[in-house]
């Protein structure tokens, strides 16, 4: 039986990965974990979730970390920062599926894998990681097109541009050859013509929508649209089980859900 641990139980994210790990008949949430200040502390987890008692506490004491096989994190940088040192201490790889990392948060986390495995998505999506494989194909045959990303998330969302659009962003510089200087986060004013260097990104909130993502490759007479779009947040909990089940036998090192899918690492 894996015992997994979810920080940020009470947490969209959270939820939904405790309702889908009743789905496993070899998983068993054994810690959920919360913001001290959280104030259904200490009440049971299951009954929180409107189902059957889990014998679990609602908990903030990320000691109880060394009870588990397994983390899976959505909460904030700042707490995904904090809790990976407590799994580093007790030895548990962690899944983390937080978004909004700095660069100095990100080369933190990094600086963990030769302790335990890590594994870090934007998006934890099956789907959305098969986005990123054509989106780095599509690149390295498109080399004289112009780009652009467009996202859309609901109104609650905190960053922009979202953590997916990020990482699309970053596999496009990458085989472009370009830098970040190289950006334009939306477009205002008399911007003059576009350059055909310029990546542009877009990020579009409103209403309940889970997630879509667009990567647009524009030449003369053509138009080429590689979208996702997540119509159930459960397509990120899914993936983050199956995550949490595959790094449970790997060695400590820094893992994406493409070592996941067995597919190249990009």
């Amino acid at each position: 039986m894996i015992q997994i641990g979810i920080s940020g139980a009470m947490g969209r994210m959270g939820k939904t990965i405790a309702h889908l790990c009743r789905e496993h008949k070899d998983i068993k949430i054994a810690l959920a974990l919360e913001h001290p200040e959280h104030p259904d502390l200490n009440q049971d987890y299951g009954i929180l979730l409107n189902t059957s008692n889990l014998n679990i506490p609602l908990s903030s004491n990320k000691q109880e970390i060394q009870n588990i096989d397994v983390l899976i994190d959505f909460t904030l940088p700042e707490n995904t920062i904090d809790i990976i040192k407590f799994c580093a201490d007790y030895k548990k790889p962690i899944v983390i599926g937080t978004t909004g990392f700095t660069k100095e948060q990100k080369e933190i986390l990094y600086s963990y894998k030769d302790k335990i495995p890590v594994l870090i998505s934007p998006n934890m999506s099956l789907g959305v990681n098969v986005l990123f494989y054509l989106v780095k194909q599509a690149t390295k045959l498109l080399k004289e097109y112009e780009v652009e990303i467009s996202e859309i998330h609901h109104s609650k969302k905190k960053d922009a541009p979202s953590g997916t659009a990020v990482r699309l962003k970053d596999i496009i510089l990458e085989e472009y050859n370009l830098t970040e200087n190289n950006v334009i986060y939306g477009r205002k004013g008399i911007v003059g013509e576009r350059k055909l260097d310029e990546l542009g990104i877009h990020a579009i909130r409103g209403g309940d929508v889970v997630g879509e993502h667009t990567v647009y490759f524009f030449s003369q007479g053509e138009r080429i649209e590689i979208t996702h779009k997540a119509t159930s947040r459960d397509i990120f909990a899914r993936g983050a089980i199956v995550a949490a089940k595959w790094i449970l036998n790997q060695k400590p090192g820094l893992y994406s859900m493409n070592h996941v899918l067995g597919i190249e690492n990009i």
